[in-house]
């Protein structure tokens, strides 16, 4: 068991846990579907690292290869490579959606990107988190939904059960905590 403390950074940063007991060896992931079985999940690794994230696969492929496992992926998506997607099957995109190289959608719940949407470089959608005042650091996960017209710009993360709103711009390297209006 670790008890939290106060620790300090040089910069004069400091956090302060209180009295909470964190005990990680006792995390449970209750209520964490994955979606489908364990080799199903090892399939979809093994196309995520060999072929989808390659930059010689062509760029037609990488839509089909989501749909292959469970993706709703509308018309004239563009996906550029070294794109990561936890899970396809909780992956809903538009049509006329472009994500650009490097961003990571970690959907361990649905993502939902309605049309003509802008995914730019290395921007990181998570749907995942943990319930920081959780002994054991429980999952507390969230969908998110990026509406029609939305720009999330390089290098941005939305965190889990925010709402990007329609034409709404996350700007370049911001984080989305909360819902994001129209």
């Amino acid at each position: 068991m670790w008890r939290c403390c106060r620790m300090s950074w040089p910069d004069g940063w400091s956090v302060s846990t209180g009295d909470l007991t964190r005990d990680l060896r006792g995390f449970t992931g209750a209520g964490y579907d994955k979606g489908r079985p364990f080799l199903v999940q090892a399939l979809w690794f093994a196309v995520l690292n060999l072929l989808f994230i390659r930059w010689w696969l062509p760029r037609g492929l990488r839509p089909a290869l989501l749909r292959a496992f469970g993706a709703r992926v509308g018309d004239r998506v563009l996906i550029r490579h070294r794109v990561r997607v936890q899970w396809p099957w909780k992956l809903a995109i538009g049509d006329d959606v472009w994500i650009g190289e490097g961003a990571w959608l970690l959907n361990l719940e649905p993502i939902v990107i309605e049309d003509d949407v802008c995914i730019s470089q290395e921007a990181f959608l998570c749907t995942g988190s943990h319930d920081h005042r959780s002994p054991t650091f429980e999952f507390d996960n969230g969908p998110i939904t990026v509406q029609h017209g939305a720009w999330v710009a390089a290098r941005a993360t939305v965190l889990r059960g925010v709402t990007v709103g329609a034409g709404a711009v996350v700007p370049a390297g911001a984080v989305a905590r909360h819902d994001v209006p129209s």
